[in-house]
């Protein structure tokens, strides 16, 4: 960096947070507190941490974000701008050691959630703690603060580190406590429901549905839990040799008694606040990931070269419509029937969100131009035309549904799942590795967390969500 721009990235404009009404001391001593150039961890973890505080303090002297006026809205911009600036400097250059130091030289596994408290701990005022974060909990998206951006900055910057990165890859495709407890109850009874979705024993296939009656079967907080651990025990059971996903029956008055493979994001539940941003990274780098590449073990790396996974291949089974992280799962299904009026978006725009890691995928099936037609401009993709069947392998027209699902599990599971593995791991090494997944998570966690606080996202969730409400 040249001398000219750290001239201007420190010249901050002072007029701007005293004329907002905050104390000249105050402005004066967090002014001070900026750190200087980064050296090395240990040595930079005190005076950037000092900083981190003292702009909360600053930023705790204004209202609260719904109350204030246009001078206090622009010094919160500022400090928030500065902070944030002085934690990618920090993370750029210390990332990969702080992951190092709270993961013992990895040698622990820790799940995003558990990674974040310990950095919390480790580096205090770099990511929010658990109480800053209820805090915000009970607000509607536009009035939080968007303190879970800061929890984007630090798992970027690991994921952006290859060794790191790819351990912490690791750690979220490890087998959920939850679904190991139940393992037993599964071999038992064939069938165990969670509410947000259920798995049951079929023949050779373990069938997830996915449950939220509601909202079209749509994806939340609710929702994600029981789909994760669903995955999981589907991958686990030792007495079956296939996936298969499948919406649940709903209640909306318009499809009532139909079942549909599902509306993607709950919009409701995130115009209200109710999903976290923390929430893309658990989907897409837990179950969603197991899907297309296994569970891994804590003791071979998931590299599909030099490790090995525990998986199976999945079926899809689109009924009605699958939009969003529906369509999502798609992109990593081995086998997609559909319904001959069946279709598929990926309402990105209108959302004003990334639409996981459909971008890195989906154009492994239908090219560039149509999934930028998708994802930017609202493209209908039919499952019956040209462009679905690129998606789709079949098309159900006269055939039940049940009946197909029936029909294409015995003929991915009589070769059986060793030959299934090892041909989904060779068709793998050609289109995703495991490093090619963790440089697209590493924007993805960046960029995403942006999009989720974004006012843009604010205003596409109030013209489009509410003209839908009405």
């Amino acid at each position: 960096m040249t001398k000219q721009s750290d001239a201007i990235e420190n010249d901050i404009d002072i007029a701007c947070l005293k004329s907002a009404g905050l104390d000249a001391a105050a402005v004066d001593a967090w002014v001070r507190a900026r750190p200087g150039e980064v050296s090395g961890f240990a040595r930079d973890a005190k005076p950037f941490s000092a900083f981190f505080r003292t702009s909360k303090e600053l930023l705790a002297r204004l209202p609260a974000k719904a109350r204030r006026n246009e001078a206090e809205t622009a010094a919160a911009a500022l400090i928030t701008q500065e902070a944030r600036h002085a934690r990618t400097r920090f993370l750029s250059a210390h990332g990969a050691e702080l992951y190092d130091a709270v993961t013992d030289l990895r040698s622990r596994f820790l799940n995003l959630t558990e990674l974040l408290a310990d950095a919390a701990e480790a580096v205090p005022g770099l990511v929010p703690t658990a109480e800053e974060l209820a805090t915000d909990q009970s607000l509607p998206l536009a009035e939080k603060s968007g303190v879970e951006i800061d929890q984007g900055l630090l798992l970027s910057a690991v994921l952006a580190s290859k060794t790191q990165g790819q351990h912490l890859c690791h750690a979220m495709l490890l087998p959920r406590p939850e679904a190991l407890d139940l393992v037993p109850k599964l071999a038992r009874d064939g069938m165990i429901d969670l509410g947000g979705a259920k798995i049951e024993r079929q023949g050779q296939a373990s069938i997830v549905t996915m449950q939220n009656p509601r909202h079209l079967n749509a994806e939340d907080d609710t929702t994600l839990g029981a789909m994760a651990t669903c995955v999981d025990l589907a991958l686990l059971d030792p007495a079956t040799s296939v996936g298969v996903l499948r919406g649940g029956v709903v209640e909306h008055p318009k499809f009532r008694g139909r079942r549909i493979f599902g509306a993607g994001i709950n919009l409701t539940h995130l115009y209200q606040g109710r999903i976290p941003y923390l929430w893309y990274l658990e989907r897409d780098l837990g179950y969603v990931h197991k899907i297309y590449r296994g569970l891994a073990s804590p003791e071979a790396r998931p590299d599909d070269v030099h490790g090995e996974t525990r998986e199976k291949p999945f079926i899809s089974a689109v009924e009605r419509f699958a939009i969003g992280g529906h369509c999502q799962l798609l992109l990593v299904s081995d086998y997609i029937l559909a319904e001959s009026d069946a279709y598929l978006t990926l309402p990105a725009r209108k959302e004003g969100i990334i639409p996981g890691f459909a971008n890195l995928r989906m154009p492994r099936f239908v090219g560039d131009r149509i999934t930028r037609q998708a994802i930017q401009y609202e493209r209908r993709i039919d499952c019956a035309k040209p462009d679905g069947r690129m998606i789709c392998d079949e098309i159900v027209e006269t055939e039940p549904m049940d009946d197909a699902i029936a029909r294409v599990v015995e003929g991915l599971s009589n070769s059986g799942v060793v030959s299934a593995a090892a041909n989904r791991r060779a068709i793998r090494i050609g289109q995703e590795t495991l490093d090619m997944f963790r440089s697209y998570a590493a924007v993805y966690a960046r960029e995403q967390a942006g999009c989720h606080f974004s006012p843009a996202l604010i205003r596409n969730l109030e013209r489009f969500w509410n003209e839908r409400s009405r």
